[in-house]
C-alpha cells in the first residue's frame, strides 16, 4: 500500500459512513468513520518513508496496528495535535475507537458523534490530518 493508497481509502471510507449514517446503519457508520482516520493516520506514516530506505523491523511492525492512538504517535503529529485545543477535543471522542467496534450495537448518537468529531469544518480530526499527509 502506498501513501496515495491509504489517502484514496480514508476519503472512500468516510464517504461511505456518511452513506451508512444517512441510511440509519449507525454501527457501520461508527466503524468506517474511525476506519478512515485510521487510513489517513498511515498515509501520514508512509509520508516518513523513504525510497529505497530499508525500514527498521520493529518501528513498521508497530504501524500494524488499528489503535488510533498508537498511530498517532508514530505519525509524529501528537504534539502538534495536542496543542490543537479545537482538534484536541474532537481527537478526544475519536480516539477510542477500534477495530472490536465492528461487533458492536451502536447508536445514532454515537455514530453522529464519531462522524461530526472527524469530519467537522476545519476543526474535524480528518481535515487536520489531511493538511499534515
Amino acid at each position: 500500500m502506498t501513501r496515495a493508497d491509504f489517502q484514496k481509502l480514508a476519503e472512500i471510507r468516510i464517504d461511505e459512513a456518511e452513506i451508512l449514517l444517512n441510511a440509519k446503519k449507525y454501527a457501520g457508520a461508527y466503524y468506517l468513520a474511525g476506519y478512515a482516520v485510521e487510513c489517513a493516520l498511515k498515509s501520514c506514516i508512509a509520508k516518513q518513508s523513504r525510497r529505497f530506505e530499508y525500514p527498521d523491523k520493529q518501528r513498521w511492525q508497530e504501524c500494524y496496528t488499528h489503535n488510533l492512538a498508537k498511530l498517532l504517535a508514530l505519525s509524529g503529529l501528537e504534539a502538534l495535535l495536542l496543542a490543537n485545543s479545537a482538534v484536541k477535543l474532537n481527537w478526544s471522542i475519536v480516539k477510542d475507537w477500534n477495530e472490536q467496534c465492528r461487533y458492536d450495537r451502536l447508536n445514532r448518537a454515537e455514530a453522529e458523534a464519531i462522524y461530526e468529531a472527524i469530519t467537522g469544518s476545519a476543526d474535524g480530526v480528518l481535515p487536520w490530518i489531511k493538511s499534515h499527509w
